[in-house]
C-alpha cells in the first residue's frame, strides 16, 4: 500500500526544486544576459521570492513573485516582474492587495474579465504584470482601487448569486 505524503514531504520535494532551479538561475545570472534572436538583452536587476501560506483546506500554498520564471522547466527572465499578492475573500467582498514599489499611480492599469483580476504597471525603472483568479465572480464597477508607499489594494464587491428555485403552488 503506498505511503500517503506527508507535510514535510511535500515541503523536501519543494526545497529540491528550488535548489534545482537556483542551480539553473545562477548560471543565467553568471552570464548576464539572455540571447534573443541573435541580439544581446540585459535585464536587471533579478527579483525572485515566494510566499506559503496554508489554504482554508490546511494545505500549503506556495506564491511566486519576481520576474525570473519557469517555462518548460527553465528558468527566464522577463522585463515584467508578478507582484507579491494576497487575495483575502470575506462574506460579500474580495480584496487585493498587491507590492508594486516604483510605479506612479497614474501608471497602473487594473481590469476585471470574468474570475480574473489583471493588473498591468509600467515605472522608469520596474513593469509589473499579474494575472490573478480570484475566487468568486464580481461586479466589476463596483472596484474601488488605491496606491500607497509601492502598495496596491482593490476592493471588489462579489456578484450577488440568485437562489435557483421554484415557487410550488399549493391547489
Amino acid at each position: 500500500m503506498p505511503r500517503r505524503k506527508s507535510i514535510w514531504d511535500i515541503f523536501d520535494e519543494f526545497f529540491r526544486e528550488m535548489e534545482e532551479e537556483m542551480r539553473d538561475f545562477m548560471e543565467r545570472f553568471e552570464r548576464g544576459f539572455e540571447i534573443e534572436r541573435g541580439e544581446e538583452r540585459v535585464f536587471g536587476p533579478y527579483v525572485y521570492g515566494f510566499s506559503i501560506t496554508i489554504g482554508p483546506d490546511g494545505r500549503p500554498v506556495i506564491r511566486e513573485f519576481g520576474n525570473v520564471r519557469r517555462i518548460k522547466g527553465r528558468p527566464r527572465i522577463s522585463e515584467e516582474r508578478e507582484p507579491l499578492v494576497d487575495v483575502l475573500e470575506e462574506k460579500k467582498t474580495i480584496t487585493v492587495v498587491a507590492e508594486m514599489p516604483g510605479v506612479d499611480k497614474d501608471n497602473i492599469k487594473i481590469r476585471v474579465r470574468d474570475k480574473t483580476l489583471i493588473i498591468n504597471a509600467v515605472g522608469p525603472d520596474r513593469k509589473y504584470y499579474k494575472e490573478i483568479p480570484l475566487p468568486a465572480k464580481v461586479r466589476a464597477e463596483s472596484a474601488k482601487a488605491s496606491y500607497r508607499n509601492g502598495v496596491l489594494e482593490v476592493k471588489l464587491e462579489k456578484e450577488e448569486e440568485e437562489e435557483k428555485g421554484y415557487e410550488i403552488k399549493v391547489e
